[in-house]
């Protein structure tokens, strides 16, 4: 009787590799939208903490808007420090804040259209910029709004400036 080695041959291990190639090849698509939407998790995560801690400062000082969100950090009672935003894939990570009333600021209109991925805080109470209006399909904007300067757009196909 002749001894008959127990194993796989050639071709079902071939089999195997190459099932394990298109597996491989469908996952690996999915696992980079995961990080991806992880990522945007967290910038819309820091977005609502910061909004939460200009409501917070606005409450305390009884309807008074910060006129510069750097306040928001001295003695961190409102926030640690101003976080960095990193909208994925298209911008790099920054803490500048860009707002319409400072010297420096962006201006009136260009807070619509800024593609910077900076963070852009509307401090005008409207005597600056009260008649400017926003481009189509954007919702005028008021003292206390905070968004996102990226006009690409996420996962779900919305605009990073209507977060």
């Amino acid at each position: 009787m002749l001894n008959r080695r127990r194993g796989f041959t050639l071709i079902e291990l071939m089999i195997v590799v190459a099932i394990i190639g298109i597996l491989a090849a469908i996952a690996v698509p999915k696992f980079a939208e995961l990080i991806r939407k992880s990522q945007e998790g967290k910038v819309k995560g820091t977005l609502g903490a910061m909004r939460s801690a200009i409501m917070i400062y606005y409450g305390d000082m009884e309807g008074a808007y910060p006129s510069d969100l750097n306040s928001l950090t001295i003695s961190g009672k409102y926030l640690p420090t101003i976080a960095s935003v990193k909208t994925p894939d298209y911008h790099a990570a920054t803490t500048v804040i860009r707002h319409n009333a400072s010297p420096n600021g962006m201006g009136c209109g260009s807070g619509y259209i800024l593609d910077t991925g900076e963070w852009i805080y509307w401090s005008d109470a409207g005597s600056l910029c009260g008649s400017s209006p926003p481009p189509a399909g954007q919702r005028a904007h008021v003292q206390g709004d905070f968004w996102v300067a990226c006009s690409h757009t996420d996962t779900k196909g919305s605009l990073w400036t209507t977060y």
